[in-house]
């Protein structure tokens, strides 16, 4: 039976398929129950009135259909419940058609949508499908998104604006707090798409990209905000409807490649992961000598390892609170005073704070938590933030495009580039610099994703040379000799280059595939013994690479296996490298 614009829910062991547009293109009003193992098709009753590019949710064992529509869209909510006909129960605030719904906590939230005019940007919360209250509001209003929700926020993907445009918005909604924020993009503008949870993640599934369906599965990680690849679906399909059970997601219906209805179920399971082969080991002082800080940025924590993988600290832990504000989204994190302290930017908490170590004591801070902004004491999206020798504190404020330099009482000192002009047109601008590496001289070596470009400034932003590379993505470039630099390369396939100030490529590292193959690596520094180190940010791994064999030698972290566990990360972000003395040898030239 051929379905799209349809609502599938789970309800015990079976989908429910309520309404859609059959293979004529004419709304229906059944109900049916789908054996997902089995494949058998039964009807389960009837809406009041043929209904398609409704919602729908489950509360407790009665599900409500939200809206819709034929001709024209209507406010009605519908309920059905076993061996009941389906019922009027309520009435939307306004009509809406081309919404989403979703319930959790005993409640269902409506959002998204058409009222016969505009996208609303209401979205609402009920605990009966009669009374309704508005919770938050959309900053991007949608019709036609993906949802899905983990724990009290709601995740809003792609959908179409009021100008009929698509757009690639990632919208976050806390329903706690009633805070609405676009969190991200995705990599192009999607709508009549579909979302899933399997296992903590959620996966967008086809959609409609220009108005072709696509195949695509997108998988999203909320901690980075982040959304890579995770295959492919075996037919394109837009204007689908998804549902979980027992673990497995189910794809119903939807419109093909060439705008002609499906009849499919496609069933999508997370697959085992396979270990990994185990990259060729050393062991002990070879490795690295003294102890290893790692930014586990989507754990959001710090730990200090040793060689033998052993976590000999970890923070925020036991008497070692996190700030006001949370501890959240640790981008990076260095050793300052010799080892006694410890400096992290807090890259989506707007912070970077200064904690003893190890007593894990708030020392010292700038920012205020999940407030972006540009006025003094705000950053957005701080990178690389370094301690210097004078007390002087210098972070990369990368969506402000600028370098700023900050007095140890927190106040704005100068700054290198033009608050929010976030073009390459050095000192004047910088095209949003993730890097701000304190070099020997006093200088600052500063990378900027936009155009890819690497420079050297002065302290009182003088540019002495700037050199675009042949790179997609350039992070944190570190200083080797008297011309010779590293730089990672934030993309997959991610790479390790080594290069000179005429732009030559010394040395590489980027496997295309396989255990060796990097994942938006942002970080590389290279090791008093020789390895180059680096964390493997979307590998979940912090790895030392022997830059002769270019064979991984030793690594932290399971790889493709994020966890909270002895030798797992989640998207670790940053590291940095302590010797016995307190010696911060990658970084010699900080305070």
């Amino acid at each position: 039976m051929p379905i799209s614009a349809e609502v599938v829910v789970s309800q015990a062991r079976n989908l429910l398929v309520v309404g859609g547009l059959d293979g004529a293109g004419t709304s229906a009003s059944g109900i049916f129950r789908l054996d997902p193992q089995t494949g058998q098709l039964g009807s389960a009753g009837s809406l009041p009135q043929p209904l398609h590019d409704a919602a729908g949710a489950t509360l407790g064992n009665r599900l409500l259909v939200f809206g819709g529509g034929d001709a024209t869209s209507t406010d009605a909510v519908e309920s059905f419940g076993p061996g009941q006909t389906a019922l009027p129960v309520g009435h939307l605030p306004t009509a809406r058609s081309d919404l989403n719904a979703l319930a959790f906590g005993g409640r269902a939230y409506v959002l998204g949508g058409y009222d016969g005019h505009t996208p609303s940007p209401a979205v609402l919360e009920t605990s009966d499908g009669q009374r309704f209250s508005q919770v938050a509001r959309l900053p991007v209003p949608v019709r036609y998104p993906a949802t899905a929700a983990l724990g009290n926020t709601i995740y809003v993907f792609g959908g179409e604006l009021a100008n009929g445009h698509q757009t690639a918005a990632i919208q976050a909604i806390d329903v706690a707090t009633g805070r609405a924020t676009v969190v991200g993009h995705l990599p192009r503008a999607l709508a009549h798409a579909s979302a899933v949870v399997l296992d903590g993640r959620i996966y967008l599934l086809g959609g409609s990209v220009g108005g072709t369906a696509t195949d695509a599965i997108l998988g999203f990680t909320p901690a980075n905000m982040s959304t890579n690849p995770a295959g492919h679906l075996p037919i394109a399909v837009s204007n689908a409807a998804a549902a979980t059970l027992g673990g497995v997601s189910y794809l119903v219906g939807g419109i093909g490649l060439h705008g002609a209805p499906l009849a499919d179920v496609v069933s999508l399971r997370l697959a085992k992961a396979q270990p990994p082969p185990r990259p060729a080991t050393a062991k002990g002082p070879e490795v690295f000598p003294g102890h290893l800080l790692i930014a586990d940025r989507g754990n959001n924590r710090l730990l200090l390892v040793n060689p033998q993988k052993k976590i000999l600290w970890s923070y925020p832990g036991p008497g070692r609170p996190a700030p006001a504000g949370g501890f959240y989204f640790p981008d990076d994190a260095f050793f300052t005073h010799h080892g006694t302290s410890i400096i992290s930017n807090e890259e989506q908490n707007e912070t970077i704070v200064q904690i003893a170590f190890p007593s894990g004591k708030l020392t010292w801070s700038y920012g205020h938590p999940r407030t972006a902004g540009a006025t003094s004491g705000f950053l957005h999206e701080p990178d690389d933030a370094y301690l210097l020798k004078d007390g002087t504190i210098t972070v990369a404020d990368a969506q402000n495009c600028r370098i700023q330099f900050l007095s140890p009482n927190g106040r704005p000192l100068s700054q290198i580039g033009t608050t929010g002009s976030c073009i390459h047109n050095p000192p004047q601008s910088l095209g949003s610099p993730n890097g701000d590496t304190p070099l020997a001289n006093g200088d600052v070596l500063v990378s900027e994703v936009n155009g890819s470009y690497v420079d050297e400034f002065t302290r009182t932003g003088k540019l002495i040379w700037s050199l675009k590379l042949p790179i997609a993505y350039p992070s944190d470039p570190q200083q080797l000799g008297p011309d010779r630099y590293l730089i990672a390369d934030y993309s997959r396939p991610g790479g390790i280059y080594e290069f000179d100030r005429s732009g030559r490529i010394l040395w590489s590292y980027h496997p295309a595939s396989g255990n060796g193959m990097l994942d938006h690596p942002s970080l590389a520094e290279r090791l008093p013994n020789g390895l180059i180190a680096t964390n493997d940010d979307y590998r979940d791994r912090v790895v030392l690479i022997n830059p002769k064999t270019k064979r991984i030698v030793w690594q932290y972290g399971r790889t493709d296996q994020p966890g909270t566990g002895p030798d797992h990360l989640n998207t670790p972000d940053g590291f940095d490298l302590l010797e016995p003395g307190g010696v911060t040898p990658t970084h010699p030239f900080t305070g």
